[in-house]
């Protein structure tokens, strides 16, 4: 008569690093959706659903592995000794090894379905709530287009403070202001310098450091109904940050001060005969003026930020604007 031995197995798999990578990878989804979304959030998907499937492998591997038949030691029994009882475990009756053949025993199952009817609930629950939080923070924004009205309103050769709404709807605190000159032709077509008013230290609006003929503000109505203010300025010292300190010549570039770069600019295009505002850009530096300048643009940075130099590697990454 034989009496087959139980071999004590491990019912969980071993330690991992995949739950870790798997963290690592959802953690970066979630900050890419904040700092770059075009780049971060990708690569933390792409580690998430590397690890995660080489987690789910290594966590379900022990029911995918078919049990090697259990060669059972023989041993001479008494003919008038009893059946072996079956040994407890943990305080319960221990279940039968599974016949070889079988793959997946029936505690593992109702494990597995467990954990993963679980992950499906908390997904249920949870996606829909980081959806609500973060999608309304990218939808809708950007920089509109503002007519600013038709070219004969900007003299040629003659600074105007103008002053819009990028969203109109959203009232006062889209108020944006700038610093726009008429070059003149460039090849046939209109050339404009259009210098934002932020601060490149600190984001204070700057001010033209001449005199601004307030007496002869121009009121312009764009087509979208929002009224656009001009004034006409000259600002023979350039532009200055009256928090501190910061300076710039006409042309934008720093001459003086905290700022680490030149004042940002604006695309412009012109349609039928319209002066039409585009999207800001951040600016090195400007060699020239007027029409003749030559403006080292870079993507829209943040204020305090650096474009060139060796201090744009502090600045590897970009936050949505």
């Amino acid at each position: 008569m034989t009496e087959p031995q139980h071999e004590d197995r491990p019912h969980l798999p071993g330690p991992s690093l995949y739950p870790i990578a798997f963290a690592a990878g959802v953690a970066c989804i979630l900050v890419g959706l904040i700092v770059n979304p075009t780049l971060i959030a990708p690569i933390g998907g792409v580690i998430a659903v590397v690890f995660g499937f080489l987690w789910a492998r290594d966590a379900t591997m022990e029911y995918r592995r078919v049990p090697e038949p259990i060669e059972p030691e023989r041993r001479e029994v008494p003919a008038t000794a009893t059946a072996p009882a079956i040994p407890a475990h943990r305080g319960e009756a221990a279940m039968p090894e599974p016949a070889p053949g079988e793959r997946f025993p029936r505690s593992k199952f109702l494990e597995a379905s467990t954990l993963g009817l679980g992950a499906v609930i908390g997904g249920l629950v949870t996606v829909p709530a980081i959806g609500f939080m973060v999608v309304p923070a990218y939808v809708k924004q950007g920089y509109p287009t503002v007519d600013l009205g038709p070219l004969e309103n900007f003299t040629e050769g003659k600074w105007f403070v103008t002053t819009f709404f990028q969203h109109p709807d959203t009232g006062a605190v889209s108020r944006r202001t700038a610093y726009i000159r008429n070059n003149g032709l460039l090849k046939g077509a209109p050339s404009f310098t259009i210098i934002s008013n932020r601060c490149a230290h600190l984001g204070c609006p700057v001010q033209p450091n001449g005199p601004v003929q307030s007496d002869q503000q121009k009121v312009v109505k764009e087509p979208k109904g929002q009224q656009i203010a001009m004034t006409p300025m000259i600002p023979a010292g350039g532009f200055g940050c009256p928090c501190h300190g910061g300076q710039y010549d006409p042309e934008g570039n720093r001459t003086a001060g905290p700022p680490v770069r030149g004042l940002d600019r604006y695309e412009f295009s012109v349609v039928n005969g319209h002066l039409v505002l585009g999207k800001p850009y951040s600016v090195g530096h400007v060699d020239g003026t007027g029409k003749n300048a030559r403006i080292h643009a870079y993507r829209l940075t943040g204020p305090g930020e650096h474009v060139n130099g060796w201090e744009q590697i502090f600045y590897p990454l970009q936050p949505p604007h």
